[in-house]
């Protein structure tokens, strides 16, 4: 092993190195599957991935409430923008908001986020066990969000209040989506009457093609806003934590070498691929490696698969801090690849980075993995809960 590597493979102190789509992905490219009682497809290897995300044509996101898997028809209203929609008119919906997901790396944002992070270690250093998954990833996600939207700090304290899925955190999805859309449209009326530099004024001065928005298209970029880059956040932080927990040698060596942590933050997101999947929709009737799709119905491109694709990755199911190159599809792959990426990778790389420099142990005391669990497959997305003790370098 070269001098000074970390590469290592998980354990069961932290995080599996499972992979339930391996045996179908390396025999058939594809698993036949079903979400929500529809056949659903799902395109396994990398290669076919990425090459299903680049033709909209034949797998289309021009689907209202179908592009989610599970689909949300129940805990929505509008379709999210702008997601949900093909070119020429994906184009135009994104460089409306893009502004906006470009924040984070500008210096005032990157300094309210190092800020925020240093003082939610110190608290919860030295506090005996600290519950990470709602005590910390939440609270973390939530603020750093209302840093990007340019909105009051406080309004995050409603966002907490959500869990750690607007939709799916518990029960009555159906009402979590109303009252979501409901916050929304309160925001929306404020920035109307006294427009600011946030998110909500931008879309009510926003312009699609020379018209205003209209409130459906202003409420479906907030929707997705809240509901998207929400808990796969979320569950990369507790990664975090539940990793270097497990790993204390990985915190040393990141510690000595910290021109790997960028390096490190990719990894993590190839290896926890917090979206299993999504979904695209066939205009006319298709065929996914040798599997009929009929006209009009879905199938699912995975990412987690396509991530630990062995003729991409070499040992895919070993988290490996340093590991170049590292082409993953974490954040999707062509023209709907995540507008939240680039805040993502800032926070991960900025509580990496002050992991390494103020917390000198990060001790496992209770671990409960979260279960995606469907007709086919189940797969260890993070935590339900997340217990560490942490002291600090001082």
């Amino acid at each position: 092993m070269e001098h000074g590597r970390h590469t290592e493979a998980m354990s069961d102190s932290s995080l599996p190195a499972d992979d339930p789509f391996r045996e179908a992905r390396e025999s058939a490219g594809v698993l036949d599957t079903t979400f929500q009682g529809k056949r659903v497809p799902m395109i396994l290897g990398y290669k076919d991935v990425r090459a299903a995300a680049a033709d909209w044509k034949t797998f289309s996101n021009d689907a209202p409430f179908r592009v989610p898997i599970p689909s949300e028809e129940d805990v929505r209203s509008v379709r999210q923008l702008p997601i949900e929609t093909d070119p020429p008119e994906h184009t135009d919906y994104r460089k409306i908001v893009e502004p906006f997901f470009r924040r984070p790396k500008e210096p005032d944002m990157a300094a309210k986020l190092q800020a925020l992070i240093a003082a939610m270690l110190e608290n919860a250093a030295n506090a005996g066990p600290v519950e990470i998954v709602r005590e910390f990833a939440l609270p973390l996600q939530s603020h750093a969000l209302a840093y990007m939207l340019n909105v009051p700090e406080a309004e995050a304290d409603e966002w907490i209040s959500w869990g750690t899925h607007v939709f799916r955190d518990g029960a009555n999805g159906e009402a979590k989506g109303a009252a979501l859309e409901g916050y929304i449209q309160r925001r929306l009326d404020l920035a109307a009457a006294e427009p600011g530099d946030d998110f909500f004024s931008a879309l009510t001065k926003a312009t699609y093609r020379g018209r205003p928005l209209n409130r459906d298209e202003m409420v479906g970029f907030a929707n997705l806003t809240f509901a998207g880059g929400r808990d796969t956040i979320i569950q990369t932080v507790a990664a975090v934590f539940g990793y270097l927990g497990g790993h204390p040698q990985a915190l040393e060596s990141l510690r000595a070498n910290p021109e790997r942590i960028q390096t490190a933050a990719e990894e993590f997101f190839r290896f926890v691929s917090p979206l299993t999947h999504i979904g695209r929709v066939c205009p006319h009737a298709a065929e996914v490696k040798g599997v009929p799709v009929a006209e009009n119905e879905r199938v699912s491109l995975c990412w987690a698969s396509a991530n630990r694709d062995a003729t991409v990755f070499e040992n895919p199911d070993e988290l490996r801090l340093d590991r170049k190159p590292n082409p993953h599809i974490a954040f999707g792959s062509g023209i709907h690849n995540c507008l939240g990426a680039m805040h993502s990778r800032v926070l991960t790389r900025e509580l990496l980075r002050q992991l390494c420099e103020s917390i000198a142990t990060i001790e496992l005391v209770e671990a409960i993995p979260h279960i995606e669990r469907e007709a086919d497959y189940e797969r260890h997305v993070g935590y339900e809960k997340l217990v560490v003790r942490m002291t600090s370098k001082a």
